[in-house]
């Protein structure tokens, strides 16, 4: 088993804490993905995993050994690094190599992995290339190749394609699932990039102020967040989080009002809730000039073009929202109308800023098991 798991971990700096509290158990095998804003504490809980840093208190265990106080060199670990780290005096080749050479790997097992390697990561006839004559992304290939030819258990990621550009990263993202689909390790990767843990993570781990808000697919954790931190931080542009009244079916936004159906009002009955928040994603939002049921009357704001959408700001009682529409049509100043669809729509316990669940069949086309959020 190449399970990870995290018992009551926290890491501090004298009075600083970096990380708190943390109870996460990745999965054996899975492509783990370690999200959040910078200083959120998730590459400090990478380098947890690697012995690069000490643990304050709590238990680490890798597989079914408690790794706590093991060094970093005893522990079956590849890691990649946002700065890649390679010898500057060193060719390709023997950068990838050199780990296995030190560990007296035979070198017939090594020229075989170190060939496996270079036409994975499409590096073949760079070999005997020196690092200051590759470009960003060949660097980056050749990081990870060395991390690939460990053959570890554990396969680490902090943030490895930060430096390149948008289109390289794309590439790269593909380069990396297909790693693990070939090698199976268990594979944790920190990033701040919502769309890198959307598209290489199996699961998503969300970190704020070093504790875990939430851990799920990415599916999940964009149709379901755990909490208004979840919402906002996923998906561009952020939630929308609008203080309502509620009363019976009834949502109260300033002197508007829009029904809910029977299913919201026994959910809120069913969490407890004394006072409720509405989240709504932007593309959630269905902008008219004329009134319609239920729809809630704005002004426009401003409308800002971003490419394959628009982004429509308005003002919503005291309250300003953004609604994405496909055409840019809509005036600074003018009246409009914005409807919210029921089925897709988030309410928080204003209390505690956590969901207060979702009504059987609403977003039934998104995987329906429940979350794990963290209390």
């Amino acid at each position: 088993m190449a399970e990870i798991k995290f018992e009551h971990v926290s890491k501090s700096y004298g009075e600083t804490h970096v990380v708190k509290d943390l109870q996460l158990h990745i999965r054996s095998g899975e492509r783990l993905v370690l999200l959040g804003p910078s200083g959120c504490g998730k590459s400090t809980t990478l380098r947890m995993i690697a012995g690069l840093e000490e643990i304050t208190a709590g238990k680490l265990f890798l597989g079914n050994c408690e790794m706590t106080k093991v060094p970093s060199g005893e522990r079956d670990v590849a890691m990649v690094f946002q700065n890649y780290a390679l010898y500057p005096h060193m060719t390709v080749a023997k950068n990838i190599t050199y780990g296995l050479s030190v560990q007296k790997v035979p070198k017939l097992e090594i020229k075989k992995r170190l060939e496996l390697a270079l036409e994975m990561l499409q590096l073949n006839g760079l070999e005997n290339r020196l690092p200051k004559d590759l470009s960003g992304g060949q660097r980056q290939r050749v990081a990870l190749a060395r991390a690939v030819v460990k053959r570890s258990k554990f396969f680490l990621l902090d943030e490895p394609l930060s430096n390149l550009d948008a289109k390289l990263r794309v590439t790269a993202r593909k380069e990396l699932v297909n790693i693990h689909e070939r090698f199976g390790q268990t594979f944790v990767y920190v990033t701040h990039d919502q769309i890198e843990a959307m598209t290489v993570g199996q699961r998503i781990a969300i970190m704020n102020e070093g504790r875990l808000q939430m851990i799920d697919t990415p599916e999940n954790v964009y149709h379901k967040p755990a909490n208004i931190f979840t919402a906002q931080f996923i998906g561009s542009p952020p939630t929308n989080i609008i203080p309502v009244k509620w009363e019976g079916r009834v949502l109260w936004i300033g002197s508007q009002q829009f029904n809910m159906n029977e299913a919201w009002e026994e959910q809120i009955v069913q969490a407890g809730c004394t006072e409720v928040v509405l989240g709504i994603r932007p593309e959630h939002l269905q902008l008219t000039k004329d009134p319609v049921p239920d729809a809630l009357q704005c002004t426009v704001i401003n409308v800002e073009n971003q490419g394959r959408s628009y982004g429509v700001y308005l003002q919503l009682n005291e309250t300003e929202i953004i609604a994405l529409s496909d055409n840019g049509a809509w005036i600074p100043g003018e009246t409009v109308y914005v409807q919210a669809a029921l089925e897709r729509m988030h309410l928080f316990d204003k209390a505690t800023t956590e969901t207060i669940g979702y009504p059987e069949g609403v977003h039934a086309d998104d995987h329906l098991h429940q979350h794990e959020c963290v209390h």
